[in-house]
């Protein structure tokens, strides 16, 4: 079992440079511990804790109202995941997030829809964490060291959070009330988890999870720049000719200024600093992107399909190869990250009402994107 220091999450601690308010300060004034020990205990980098030091950082949270003495120290530690749905499953309350589209006849909010594969996509990410994929019934009928049932965890919350897709209102409208929404959640306190589903063609706030992930700026475009290797996303989606178009770091029609993405689909970096098209051969493709910051029990997620037979095939391999997007292809300083494209073969023929209810799919190849690609951007934020 793999505990957590959760100094900065009890704090509301952030670590955007921008939104500091002194904590460190603070807190090294009431201790007297050394300023990088505290920096270390808010990343929850520190390799080992002191009890002084333990005790003091309980007396500053008792001080300032933060916590109770019979919470303490208990509330400075949490259980980490150790697969793929209980890091879902772990935390104290879930938003997830799609997008709806506007009904061109009645242009009335009653009447948004949302995509039936998303809606697939959602059943099963509900499934999956209520009962971590299906191995929660053995979790909860063994015994711990003590003989005592062991607990099976499961969010206090679930909430699920609309936002309009890209090209059924203004982009000004769709870009508006997904900043609020991702604003919302950023902004908010506790251990919690965000899983947007469907790709920024359909989900803004894509671009803003995005963007927060990799410090560079949402819905403005990177095709201009000179190099690929100046991205900010260590992968790339190319839109179809006939897709809505918002601009985006994430997204676009080329990989740079000097370099075409000819095909629709994904992209994404090698470790040698070369891309690679994820749709050669009449491949279907998805994405399994997450970011968990271990000192603030915040996660961040994106589910999404190029396609919406992608989306539902992606539904399916969560629920049977779910354990296949874990460990996480980069850890460091207390952040983790996954980042996963999945393959299908593709059809041919039209989606059949069979292919839509039964979701009958061809097996699927999982790819774990590189450490290094990642590492880069993460390092020069």
């Amino acid at each position: 079992m793999r505990y957590a220091f959760r100094l900065a999450e009890l704090l509301g601690h952030t670590p955007d440079r921008r939104k500091r308010p002194g904590t460190i300060k603070s807190i090294v004034e009431h201790t007297g511990l050394d300023r990088h020990q505290v920096a270390s205990l808010l990343k929850n980098e520190a390799k080992y804790i002191p009890l002084d030091a333990l005790s003091r950082i309980c007396d500053y949270l008792i001080d300032h109202g933060y916590a109770s003495a019979d919470q303490l120290p208990g509330a400075l530690f949490a259980v980490n995941a150790e697969n793929f749905w209980e890091l879902l499953a772990r935390r104290g309350e879930i938003e997830i997030v799609l997008g709806v589209r506007e009904n061109p006849a009645t242009q009335s909010p009653d009447s948004a829809t949302v995509v039936a594969s998303d809606a697939v996509l959602f059943g099963e990410l509900l499934n999956g964490v209520s009962t971590l994929g299906g191995a929660a019934k053995h979790q909860g009928s063994s015994d711990d060291d003590d003989g005592k049932k062991l607990t099976v965890p499961m969010p206090d919350r679930i909430q699920q959070s609309l936002v309009w897709s890209p090209g059924e209102v203004s982009l000004e409208d769709a870009r508006g009330r997904a900043t609020e929404v991702f604003d919302g959640f950023v902004d908010a306190q506790g251990d919690r988890g965000m899983v947007c589903i469907g790709s920024v063609k359909s989900n803004p706030v894509v671009e803003l999870l995005f963007a927060d992930a990799f410090g560079c700026t949402p819905f403005v475009t990177e095709d201009d720049v000179d190099d690929v290797s100046a991205r900010s996303c260590p992968f790339f989606l190319r839109y179809r000719d006939s897709d809505p178009q918002p601009g985006g770091a994430s997204a676009g029609l080329r990989l740079s200024k000097n370099e075409d993405a000819p095909d629709p689909g994904f992209y994404y970096e090698n470790d040698d600093g070369t891309w690679s098209y994820a749709g050669g051969d009449n491949k279907d493709t998805a994405l399994v992107f997450y970011l968990f910051r271990e000192a603030l029990g915040r996660l961040d997620m994106v589910l999404s399909g190029f396609s919406g037979r992608a989306t539902r095939l992606l539904a399916k391999t969560l629920a049977i190869r779910g354990e296949e997007f874990w460990p996480p292809v980069y850890e460091e300083g207390g952040v983790q990250i996954g980042a996963y494209l999945v393959q299908y073969d593709n059809t041919d023929t039209k989606p059949s009402r069979d292919d839509l209810l039964f979701n009958p799919g061809g097996a699927a190849e999982i790819m774990p994107l590189s450490r290094e690609a990642i590492a880069k951007r993460i390092a020069r934020r």
